[in-house]
């Protein structure tokens, strides 16, 4: 099947993804403004961020619920939900306000976060494709141009209000081609009766192996533009460019994952991807100059490129057809604890001891998961046998 026709199967998922991409990437870009802006310190302004975590929690577990209500239009709703939501964080004149602004980002990306891949992996499973990588690929390649052109706005002296704002319309924008015929995600709630399928370890495994990756992934393109402005003496621009570095090498090592998760075994693709970024979050620790960030952003990001799209993966092909959709909705629910907690958590170390450190701390969360992959490829060796 060529790439084209692979692309349109999963148009309504990679929309919600770029969407969601975008947003985060303008979000992260543009946070060295929005520091100044509520005239807080690093610490303050992580402490801040926890409303989104909070709120994402809460919104992930009300998910299956909300996406069954929302029946073929579950994505688009989602999408437009959180495009909207992200207007909000660059008008905030009050701490509380902020705070108030980022659970809505948060609880709106949470839902469409449980959303989105559920929906990827029945797609996956019913075409016989694999599409993880390539919708993975589509957040951070969105997330390196919202990054690039929060870059370029902030050159221009657009304020975060104004940043923000265009991203959330382009967004909003991005709802009309999550639209599909039918975009049912079937399997979301728990059915009556001795039919829901057996969940088991399985989440739980893999939710903590996506949790490890977007902790370092995310953590890293939230503070890499302070890290390169405020520890390396860097531009504004210069910034800006070390999110968009991050994720612009996750996005293109996603895309030639498309064609290696065929050749290269599960087990070992996710131990290679976590030894490589931790190496790129140490040399991005002891950098001396914004160059040597990037190189430590580039190792970084092919190697944790490939974590979380191939945990996902494997949740879904590996749980049983009537409980595929939960389980991948709760792998999602465990691993976006790091999605949302790694912010704020490397905020309070970087104000404790440095960005430096917080880095540091991403390297050696990253290393567990050579202790989580035996038990995932013991799961999957038992599924192969029966």
């Amino acid at each position: 099947m060529s790439f084209l026709t692979t692309l349109g199967t999963a148009r309504p998922a990679v929309a919600a993804f770029a969407a969601m991409g975008l947003l985060w990437g303008a979000f992260a870009a543009v946070m060295p403004d929005t520091k100044d802006m509520l005239g807080v310190s690093e610490a303050t302004l992580g402490l801040l961020m926890l409303a989104a975590p909070v709120a994402a929690v809460t919104a992930m577990l009300l998910a299956p619920g909300t996406g069954t209500l929302l029946g073929r239009v579950a994505l688009p709703v989602a999408v437009l939900a959180m495009g909207l939501a992200f207007v909000m964080p660059g008008q905030a004149g009050a701490l509380w306000v902020f705070a108030l602004a980022m659970a809505g980002c948060g609880a709106t990306t949470g839902t469409l976060d449980v959303l989105m891949n559920a929906r990827v992996a029945a797609l996956e499973n019913d075409r016989g494709l694999h599409l993880m990588n390539l919708c993975h690929a589509a957040y951070s390649l969105a997330y390196a141009v919202g990054a690039v052109g929060t870059g370029a706005a902030r050159a221009a002296g657009w304020s975060p209000g104004m940043v923000l704002g265009t991203a959330g319309l382009t967004a909003m924008a991005l709802a009309l081609v999550a639209l599909e015929r039918d975009g049912r995600i079937i399997g979301l709630r728990k059915p009556k009766g001795g039919t829901a399928g057996h969940l088991g370890r399985l989440p739980l495994i893999g939710g903590a192996i996506v949790m490890i990756a977007f902790l370092s992934e995310n953590a890293a393109e939230a503070w890499s533009a302070l890290h390169i402005e405020r520890t390396l003496g860097g531009s504004a621009a210069e910034g800006s460019l070390g999110p968009a570095v991050l994720a612009l090498t996750m996005g293109v090592s996603r895309l030639a994952g498309q064609g290696l998760v065929s050749r290269i075994s599960p087990e070992r693709l996710l131990t290679g991807g976590a030894v490589l970024a931790a190496i790129g979050a140490l040399v991005a620790a002891a950098a001396t100059s914004p160059a040597m960030a990037y190189a430590g952003f580039i190792i970084m990001g092919i190697g944790a490129s490939v974590l979380a799209p191939t945990a996902f993966s494997l949740v879904g092909r590996m749980a049983q057809p009537e409980a595929r959709a939960r389980a991948v909705a709760r792998a999602t629910l465990f691993g976006y604890f790091g999605y949302f907690f790694g912010p704020p958590a490397l905020g309070v170390i970087a104000g404790a001891f440095g960005l430096r450190a917080a880095f540091g701390f991403a390297a050696l969360a990253l290393l567990l998961v050579l202790a989580l992959v035996p038990l995932l490829a013991g799961r999957l060796q038992n599924r192969a046998a029966l």
